[in-house]
Formats: structure tokens, C-alpha cells, sequence
């Protein structure tokens, strides 16, 4: 019973690190960035979402604008902080999504405050009983969640002309380029694609956590080691790199102990980089000589 409860927990949690991870491979294959400020557009969707609610506004209608609202910072950044200095070197271009990432902490920290902001779940109740384990319902919204957007980024990148513009650049952006494929919008579009999943990953997991303005910091770090587990151009491996560290995460809490939650990321991580640097799933490439 408890092993079912963990794995199901393990599945919640790697889905959101899952959509979290995607964010990060989709913005550094076209933008050619590790943006760490990833966390705190989860962060923006979160606040937002509770803040309205505690406003009056519906749960429904402050989720959607709370997704809206990180997208729109997402693009904001882009244009406003990486677009000027796009030409400058990967070290310096990390150093400013930092800078970013601290400042947008400090202003939802003057516009918040400290205290944690409340969520109600978006399915509430009590806990359903699933092969003898107890599982709360926010857990089957948040795997619902990830499953309808898994879904929905899959219509989008093999089904339309955006999407497969978007693919297209993180393939290769150079060769897009000369398709005709416009590396400025597409670093936007990878921008607002990335912190619309992380929109999503706020108002799914602040029922449960809670909304500060600090909420993004560790979310995203561990998003990163999921997309680095995955190699970190792969879509699907970031999604596989999301699940397995969210089950390994899960088991290690509950079977060892909740103080070694944090620590098991950032250990998988280093063994991954001393002994798989290059993810857990390999993917071709080749040389023209």
C-alpha cells in the first residue's frame, strides 16, 4: 500500500517536473540558454492564481489568468533582458537569467509579501482509496493536467506550422534561418511556450504547497536536473527525466527519509554528470566532413 502511494505521489510530482523540464530544453535549443529564472515563472503563476482567488475572482477564471500572466513575463524577458544581449557569450547570458530570476523574486516579495498565499484544490474532497492507498485528488488533477498538456505539446509541435517552426529551430537554428524561420520570434515563442508550462506547474501545485515568492527557486532547480537527466535537447527525454526523478524523489522521502528529498535531485544530478553527461537518453548526431 505505502509503495503504491509513493509511486502515484512519485507520478504527480515527475509530471511537474516534467513540464518544467520541457521549458527549459524548448528555451535553450532555440535560445541556446539555461534560463534560470524558469522557477520563477511557476512562482508568477502561483501568486497570481491565489492572489485573485483571495480578490474574488474564480478558481477557473484566476487559473487562466495566472498562466496568461506568466507567459506574458516569460516574453517579457526575453525581449527586454536576453534580446539585447543575445550576442554576448552562454556564461554571461546565464548570469542575466540569475539576475532576473532574483529580481522577480524581490518584486513578488514587495508586491506579496512573506506570507504564503492560499490555493483551494482544483478537485476537492476527500481522498480516493486507489489499489488500498489513500491518494488525494489534487495528485490525479495535477497527473490529469500533465497529461491534457503532454498531449496538447505534441498536437502542437507535429501538427502545426508554428510548432513545427518551433522544432524546427531547436534542431538546428542556423538551418532554420536559411528556411526562412525567424530566430527572433522563435526565441520569443520559446520563451512564452516555457513559462506557459511553468503558468501551469504554479496554480497545480500551490493547493498543495502553498504560494511565496520564493516557491520557484528549488521547483526549478529540480525541472534542470530532470532536463539534464534527459540530455537536455530532447523533448521526450526531459519528459522521462521529469517521471524518474519525481518516483525516485517520492520513494527516497518516504522509504528513507523526507530530509533527503531535496538532497536525492541534486545527487542523481552529479552522478548523471560524472557518469552519463550526456542524459540518460542518447540521442544521434552526426559531422559532415
Amino acid at each position: 500500500m505505502e509503495i503504491v502511494q509513493l509511486l502515484l505521489s512519485g507520478l504527480a510530482v515527475g509530471g511537474i517536473y516534467a513540464l518544467i523540464a520541457v521549458g527549459f530544453v524548448t528555451i535553450y535549443n532555440v535560445n541556446g540558454v539555461i534560463n534560470f529564472a524558469q522557477g520563477e515563472f511557476v512562482m508568477v503563476g502561483g501568486v497570481t492564481a491565489a492572489a485573485m482567488v483571495s480578490g474574488g475572482a474564480p478558481l477557473w477564471v484566476a487559473a487562466i489568468m495566472a498562466v496568461v500572466a506568466a507567459t506574458l513575463v516569460g516574453a517579457l524577458v526575453q525581449r527586454l533582458a536576453l534580446q539585447p544581449a543575445r550576442f554576448n557569450s552562454e556564461v554571461v547570458l546565464i548570469i542575466i537569467t540569475i539576475g532576473v530570476s532574483t529580481a522577480l523574486r524581490g518584486l513578488a516579495l514587495m508586491l506579496f509579501g512573506s506570507s504564503p498565499k492560499v490555493l483551494p484544490p482544483f478537485l476537492a474532497g476527500e481522498p480516493v482509496s486507489f489499489l488500498s492507498a489513500a491518494i488525494p485528488r489534487q495528485d490525479f488533477f495535477i497527473i490529469g493536467i500533465t497529461f491534457i498538456t503532454m498531449l496538447a505539446l505534441y498536437i502542437f509541435f507535429e501538427k502545426t506550422m508554428l510548432g513545427s517552426a518551433l522544432r524546427a529551430s531547436m534542431m538546428n537554428r542556423e538551418v532554420s534561418r536559411l528556411m526562412g524561420i525567424s530566430p527572433k520570434w522563435m526565441g520569443l515563442l520559446s520563451f512564452m511556450l516555457g513559462a506557459c508550462l511553468a503558468g501551469i506547474v504554479g496554480i497545480a501545485v500551490t493547493p498543495i504547497s502553498l504560494a511565496t515568492y520564493d516557491m520557484g527557486l528549488m521547483i526549478g532547480l529540480k525541472g534542470f536536473v530532470a532536463a539534464v537527466l534527459g540530455g537536455l535537447i530532447s523533448i521526450p527525454g526531459a519528459v522521462v527525466g521529469g517521471i524518474i526523478l519525481g518516483v525516485l524523489e517520492s520513494l527516497g522521502a518516504g522509504l528513507i527519509s523526507s530530509g533527503y528529498k531535496d538532497a536525492i535531485a541534486f545527487f542523481i544530478l552529479l552522478i548523471v554528470l560524472v557518469f552519463m553527461p550526456q542524459g540518460l537518453i542518447k540521442t544521434k548526431s552526426g559531422k559532415r566532413v
